[in-house]
């Protein structure tokens, strides 16, 4: 099992450290964070196994946005690899009527291991994204085992231990396990870690910007917050360490210029992202309310799951016992300890400060949970845990610090949502992890204690975790927004080929249809509908789409389907499936549609109330195609009734997105959820012509508006559909990010592209916005009309990356001859 440290009489304690100082001495390079990956992943898949969830159960895995946006974008990047993408890395045609890809890769499948899921069918994709979740937490216990050994020497199972400690923290358990991308800063922070102490060592500078842009790669949100860490940590250590101010400063150039030369790497990603965050959809975000202080140390406590956006601090009991032992243990220099652990609660408590708040979220108010950053803090007591074991702390101070645990666990007992596994694990785990390290220290005369100190503390950790992990996945998904839905299925599987029986891309669009899988089933089920989410949907697309009658949520930042005739022919769809009458069966059908590029010859407006969303449908329509009736009000305020007359035999169509409860009409049942809910269809206008609607709803305040009833002329749609395909493009070719079409002899007017117009589209002629679309004017004589869609940022990026590229070659190649020299 190895063997315990000499005892140091100081953290730090060297002479005075030469210009280059040397690395310290590590003992079990691949054990340790072997032991750490495999603890680790273990304990976090006998949570799975223990719960009984896919794959070892028929509980759904899938929490949240794990199935409205990780798994859709998986199986969008397994189409890419494997070449049957509407798209490429930069563009997306599958989703918003063509939308922007290169941040939403960066944001949402930057985690290096997502290229995981391209290795497995793609039915098993979903599988291959929810075990990106233990790897990745594995991974990022090992990196923590190589960072504690790089601070201090010691048995490579002990830091195995606490590394695993770490990569099974609060934060990985609550927060993190079911965002991929995010993980990658539970990663980036041991990485970031490493860099800083081969600055300090005066080595690598070329690595250490390789650590940093490969963090940043990963996901700049939680790297962003991994680097504020890394900058803490070299703070700490320049403070600790012997070093002369010139050698401070030697370091403090390697780490800045290589932190610069690494985020350069980045750019290509970075910029356009940052520049589509600043185009996209706003949202309003609340401003940050800091939890009670009781609930925010209730966090620090073990196997404890706050409800909603609250802290999880903790560790093992292990890390927390040791980590409080820290401050006591007189073997390690007073000043180490000092700077220590003030650092370690001035981090704690600039999560409670709005300002410092904002700036670990990039100055940005926190979205969501605002405790975002906890993985830094559970570091930071890892790393403290690990000075303290190194050097051998005392029963005495163990016992006390075990006490104090049990102490606030009963003072905090009361608190909200106070964690049912905690108590098992303070007394349980803390009594296992005080005997064990009891056992450690009385193994320095006695060396068979000490195999039975290290199964104690590996079981510990493993057992405590593992129950961690199953209690946070169950409380989490008695949530209402967490509630596990299924990512594959007999009906996803016959929904995915009903799609592909009607494709016909790009001759016309297939959309999905409803009910929806994710919020991202275009991408998800190859189809090409409006079904989008992304933190980066442009405010052009939602100010286009959300006038038509597609509903949406998330303020406007998830679009959702409408299954509209109008809608179809002003985006060219000419395929939509829907259920089947079996059970998970769909049936898909095939209608006329005009082409992605259409021509209009001269300005149209509708003849109705501009403020109605038909006349906004017939004004990008281009005809006149429904009726817009008077509509009278009756009843009360919960049960609301209208009443209409429409041509007998048209179809009527509905819009309240005020409104939120049931609509009743005739024979016509249907759920209204307000802004969700976009134009839904009524059915025939019967022989007398009378159209009568009943809305039960809890909304207080709200109706359906002046013009919630529109009734479609179907001869005339049809003599629309015919005119804009007969003047529309003969031919439609469509590449990655390109878009080109062939017009017929004598075209004039407009060419109106059915995509929305976002921010980085070029085209043969200037782009123009038509009701949101993409427009060009056309002069005599056009045949062809040409797109190509370039994110904003990327070319700047591309110079940033390889002005770094080069700085990093030049480095390189310079310091290859000194040594060949």
């Amino acid at each position: 099992m190895g063997t315990l440290a000499p005892e140091p009489t100081t953290v730090d304690a060297r002479p005075p450290a030469p210009a280059r100082l040397p690395a310290p001495r590590r003992s079990g390079p691949f054990r340790g964070p072997l032991l750490a990956l495999l603890l680790t992943s273990a304990a976090f898949c006998t949570a799975w196994v223990a719960r009984g969830t896919f794959p070892f159960g028929a509980t759904g895995r899938a929490v949240n946005d794990q199935a409205n946006q990780y798994v859709p974008f998986h199986r969008g990047l397994w189409d890419l690899v494997h070449g049957q993408a509407a798209g490429d890395m930069l563009f997306t045609w599958r989703g918003g009527f063509g939308q922007q890809f290169l941040s939403d890769y960066h944001t949402y499948l930057g985690n290096p291991f997502s290229w995981l899921a391209v290795l497995v069918p793609r039915a098993h994709v979903d599988l291959a994204v929810f075990a990106i979740t233990p790897i990745t937490m594995g991974t990022a216990a090992a990196l923590m085992t190589v960072y504690l050994g790089r601070l201090h020497p010691g048995p490579w199972w002990q830091r195995g231990v606490l590394g695993a400690a770490y990569g099974l923290c609060g934060w990985a358990l609550s927060d993190g396990s079911y965002i991929p991308m995010w993980l990658w800063g539970l990663v980036a922070l041991p990485m970031l870690g490493i860099a800083v102490e081969w600055c300090l060592e005066g080595r690598r500078w070329p690595g250490v910007a390789l650590l940093v842009a490969l963090a940043w790669f990963g996901n700049f949100y939680t790297a962003m917050m991994a680097t504020m860490a890394a900058c803490v940590l070299l703070a700490i250590r320049m403070a600790t360490r012997d070093m002369t101010g010139a050698q401070r400063l030697r370091a403090l150039w390697r780490a800045a210029t290589a932190a610069g030369t690494g985020l350069l790497l980045t750019l290509p990603l970075l910029l356009p992202s940052f520049l589509s965050s600043g185009a996209a959809q706003p949202t309003r975000a609340a401003a940050f309310d800091p939890v009670r202080i009781e609930i925010f140390l209730a966090g620090m406590l073990p196997a404890t799951h706050l409800w909603g956006g609250r802290p999880r601090l903790y560790v093992a009991s292990l890390g927390l016992i040791l980590a409080g032992a820290f401050v006591f243990n007189t073997r390690i220099a007073r000043r180490t300890r000092l700077v220590w652990g003030a650092a370690t609660l001035l981090v704690a408590a600039s999560f409670q400060f709005p300002p410092t708040q904002y700036v670990w979220h990039g100055l940005a108010v926190p979205n969501g949970n605002p405790y975002r950053e906890a993985f830094v803090f559970s570091g930071m007591l890892v790393i403290t845990a690990w000075l303290a074991l190194a050097h051998r702390p005392r029963p005495l101070h163990l016992a006390a610090v075990a006490s104090l645990l049990v102490a606030a666990t009963f003072a905090l007992r009361r608190t909200d949502d106070f964690g049912g596994w905690t108590w098992p694990a303070v007394l349980g785990g803390g009594a296992l992890s005080l005997l064990a390290l009891v056992l450690l220290r009385l193994g320095e005369k006695r060396r068979y204690l000490i195999p039975v100190a290290a199964t104690l503390m590996i079981g510990t950790v493993f057992a405590e975790s593992t129950v961690a992990a199953a209690s946070a996945d169950a409380r989490r998904a008695r949530e209402r927004w967490a509630k596990p839905i299924a990512t594959s299925n007999r009906s996803i599987g016959n929904h995915f080929e009903a799609v592909r029986e009607v494709n016909g891309w790009p001759a016309y669009r297939t959309d999905s249809g409803a009910p929806q899988t994710s919020y991202n089933d275009a991408l998800a089920l190859r189809a090409e509908g409006p079904q989008y989410y992304s933190s980066y949907l442009p405010e052009v697309t939602y100010r286009a789409l959300a006038p038509l009658g597609y509903g949406f949520k998330n303020d406007g930042r998830t679009f959702f389907g409408a299954d509209n005739p109008v809608l179809d022919a002003i985006f060219s769809i000419g395929a939509r499936v829907r259920p089947g009458t079996a059970p998970d069966t769909w049936t898909a059908s095939k209608f006329p549609a005009p082409p992605l590029v259409t021509v209009r010859t001269g300005p149209y407006t509708s003849p109705h109330p501009a403020d109605s969303v038909y006349a906004r449908q017939e004004n990008v329509l281009g005809a006149t195609v429904y009726q817009v009736p008077r509509v009278t009000r009756g009843g009360t305020a919960t049960e609301q009734r209208y009443a209409a007359r429409c041509t007998p035999g048209s179809e009527a169509y509905w819009s309240s997105p005020a409104l939120y409860g049931t609509l009743r009409a005739g024979g016509t049942e249907k759920r209204l959820e307000d802004r969700m809910t976009g134009v839904t269809p009524l059915g025939a206008v019967p022989a007398s012509g009378k159209v009568d609607v009943t809305v039960s709803t809890r909304t207080r305040g709200a109706d359906a508006g002046n013009h919630p009833l529109g009734c479609l002329d179907r001869p005339a749609l049809a003599k629309a559909v015919r005119h804009l395909t007969t003047t529309g493009a003969t031919s439609v070719r469509t590449g990655g990010h390109t878009i080109e079409a062939t017009l017929p002899p004598g075209a004039a007017g407009t060419a109106v592209l059915a995509m929305t117009d976002i921010p980085g589209w070029r085209c043969s002629a200037p782009v123009r916005s038509f009701h949101g679309l993409v427009s060009l004017p056309l002069t005599p004589g056009t045949t062809k009309v040409s797109c190509t869609f370039t994110p904003k940022g990327l070319t700047p990026g591309l110079a940033g990356a390889a002005l770094a590229l080069m700085a990093l070659t030049a480095s390189t190649a310079t310091t290859l001859r000194r040594r060949r020299a």
